[in-house]
C-alpha cells in the first residue's frame, strides 16, 4: 500500500555541476526536493519506486543498481539508482540500457540525500501512455509491498514564456496552476482526469508519472503539501509531498 510520495521536477539542471553558473537559481527547488525525500524516509517504506518520463529506450523497469550518467549534458558524473541486491554486481544493465535522464536526476537526488531507508527500483514511462494504463500501473505498484513509497519525477508545462522550450502558450499557466493544486492537495481524481492531449501540447513531461501516482494512491487516504512552485526558464517545476 502506498504510504508516502514525493513529487519532484526532473531537469538535469537540478544537478549543480550541470547547471554550472546557473546552479543557485534552483537552490530552492533542490532544498524542497530534499525536504520531500526526508518525508519519504520518515514513512519507513519497505520499497521505494521511482517513476519518471522516458523516451522509448528508457521505458520499462530499471532494477536497483542500474547506472546512469550526465555525460550527455557535458558533465562526467555517474549515478546509480539505489544499490544492487546483495551478491549482485552493481553496474550497467545487462541489456546495455542506462537510466533515462529523469531517473538519473532521481538517482542524484537520492545519493545527495544519503538515501538508505529502503530498496529502490525505477520505472520509465512514456508520454503517450494512456491515462487508464498509467492508473493500472500505479495500482500495481501500490500492491507491491506492505509499505510502498513513490518518488515521482516530471515537469509541468514547458510553455510559460517566449523563451521557454515550447514557446509561450497562454494555456500553460492555467494548466500548471491546476497541476500544482492537485499535487498540493493530493487530489487523486483531478490527476486521473488530466487532459493527456493538452499536456502533450504543452510539453508537460509529468502527466503520465503523475497519473501513475494517482493510481497508486487510490484509497490510501494520503494528504498533500506543495513545497515549491516556480517556472524558471519558462518550465513549470513543482515539488510536493504526500503522506
Amino acid at each position: 500500500m502506498l504510504v508516502a510520495a514525493a513529487v519532484c521536477p526532473c531537469p538535469p539542471l537540478l544537478v549543480p555541476d550541470v547547471a554550472v553558473g546557473a546552479a543557485p537559481e534552483l537552490d530552492a527547488a533542490r532544498a524542497a526536493c530534499t525536504d520531500a525525500l526526508g518525508l519519504l524516509a520518515a514513512s519507513r517504506p519497505d520499497l521505494l519506486v521511482v517513476v519518471g518520463p522516458a523516451e522509448q529506450s528508457g521505458r520499462g523497469p530499471h532494477p536497483a543498481g542500474t547506472e546512469g550518467s550526465f555525460r550527455g549534458f557535458g558533465v562526467d558524473i555517474d549515478v546509480r539508482l539505489g544499490n544492487a541486491d546483495p551478491g549482485d554486481e552493481a553496474g550497467p544493465r545487462a541489456d546495455g540500457r542506462e537510466l533515462p535522464p529523469s531517473l538519473a536526476v532521481a538517482g542524484w537526488l537520492l545519493q545527495h540525500a544519503g538515501w538508505s531507508d529502503a530498496p529502490v527500483e525505477g520505472l520509465g514511462v512514456g508520454e503517450p501512455l494512456e491515462a487508464e494504463r498509467c492508473i493500472e500501473v500505479g495500482e500495481g505498484i501500490g500492491a507491491r509491498a506492505g509499505r510502498v513509497a513513490l518518488l515521482v519525477m516530471g515537469d509541468a508545462s514547458a510553455c510559460r514564456t517566449l523563451k521557454a522550450p515550447g514557446y509561450l502558450d497562454e494555456r500553460a499557466a492555467g494548466f500548471d496552476a491546476e497541476a500544482a493544486r492537485a499535487l498540493g492537495s493530493a487530489d487523486v481524481a483531478a490527476l486521473k482526469a488530466m487532459d493527456a492531449e493538452l499536456a502533450q501540447e504543452l510539453k508537460a513531461s509529468g502527466r503520465a508519472p503523475w497519473q501513475v501516482l494517482a493510481g497508486a494512491a487510490e484509497g490510501a487516504g494520503l494528504g498533500g503539501a506543495l513545497l515549491y512552485e516556480d517556472a524558471p526558464y519558462g518550465v513549470g517545476y513543482l515539488v510536493a509531498a504526500w503522506s
